[in-house]
């Protein structure tokens, strides 16, 4: 296995750094909201999860189609990769949001359209990894999980517009929302400053985990080219 570059390990302790760094920012430097108390300060970390979380599933896409357009594997890992760190952030995003629900909505469910858009995106990408487990050849699993993650990317700008587009409870913290928003708010500067360090923090960790994740990758397929050729 080749050793761990030293900007990875730089990246890994950043990581770290960061994280700490926006733990105090949250919990300490930034005001308590008026109206909703502490229970907001789950919302830096609940948006900053969403945009990493739609970053992956971005990244799949562009994965997918340098895949299709060189065929070189290395793409297909890279957007596997993207994809399951796409999966992780959406899951911190929804379950988040659910903590942040129950004392605003008095429940941990409703059928508002970004909650629901939201699982359906991250439904579409639990199938694509399921589905990919069903394809033992690899490039025909290659080229299928390029053309979905393409595809299914269009589950990502639905649950993003669903707040924009639908009546919604859920409110658009940044940009004009649906009047009949239940929980939203304006910023402070204090409030600014942990928004954008969360969201800044929760990209250098999805970078550094995508890193990780593509090495990882890497080997699986070198391991699967071997039992390949060795049971030819």
């Amino acid at each position: 296995m080749n050793a761990k570059p030293k900007a990875l390990m730089a990246l890994d302790v950043a990581s770290w750094a960061l994280l700490a760094v926006s733990v105090y920012l949250v919990l300490v430097y930034a005001p308590m909201e008026a109206v909703m108390g502490n229970v907001q300060r789950v919302f830096y970390y609940h948006v900053a999860a969403g945009w990493v979380g739609m970053i992956g599933f971005l990244f799949a896409v562009f994965a997918g189609i340098m895949y299709l357009a060189r065929g070189d594997r290395k793409w297909d890992v890279m957007g596997l990769a993207g994809v399951e760190v796409g999966l992780i952030f959406s899951l911190i995003n929804i379950v988040t949001g659910s903590i942040w629900a129950r004392p605003i909505w008095n429940t941990w469910w409703t059928w508002d359209p970004r909650l629901v858009t939201a699982t359906i995106m991250e439904l579409v990408y639990v199938a694509y990894l399921m589905l990919r487990q069903g394809i033992d050849d690899p490039d025909r699993r290659a080229r299928f999980g390029a053309i979905y993650a393409i595809v299914g990317f269009l589950s990502v700008p639905l649950s993003f517009f669903s707040i924009r587009i639908w009546r919604t409870i859920h409110p658009v913290v940044i940009g004009s929302g649906d009047a009949g928003a239940q929980g939203g708010f304006d910023m402070t500067a204090g409030m600014q400053v942990a928004f954008f360090f969360c969201l800044f923090t929760f990209t250098v960790i999805a970078v550094d985990l995508l890193w990780h994740r593509v090495r990882l990758g890497f080997l699986a397929d070198k391991v699967e080219q071997l039992k390949l050729k060795f049971s030819s």
